[in-house]
């Protein structure tokens, strides 16, 4: 299976945060599923970091590269057919960065890791 992690999913698991279910971590840690973060999620955190609501103990570029390589992630690139998919989606969800990642789900087809109940009224599979 293939799935796409949430910001705050990819997070937890890089850091063995407790706050991570039981079901992603068996979806994340199961060498069957292709596991994908996509740049909005560092894109994210940077921004988060530059206004203080976010800090890393290594620098940001350190921290990705290194939890995407450990923990054998694939990058989903974000692609015209992606942003094209935000035209259409409907706006419960105000997160810029989550819409983004709601329409790469959607885009491919693929269920999202996340524990945000703001991404079910959105036509994919949410995992918790």
């Amino acid at each position: 299976m293939r799935v796409l992690l949430d910001t705050h999913t990819f997070l937890w698991f890089a850091l063995d945060d407790p706050q991570l279910s039981a079901a992603a971590k068996a979806v994340i840690v199961d060498p069957s599923n292709e596991k994908y973060v996509s740049p909005a999620s560092w894109w994210e955190i940077a921004i988060k970091m530059s206004v203080g609501k976010y800090t890393l103990t290594v620098p940001h570029a350190v921290f990705f590269d290194t939890a995407i390589t450990a923990n054998g992630f694939l990058v989903l690139h974000v692609e015209p057919r992606h942003t094209a998919e935000l035209i259409g989606l409907p706006q419960p969800h105000k997160d810029p960065f989550d819409r983004l990642l709601i329409a790469q789900a959607v885009a491919e087809g693929i269920p999202i890791v996340s524990g945000d109940a703001d991404f079910d009224p959105y036509p994919i599979r949410r995992i918790w």
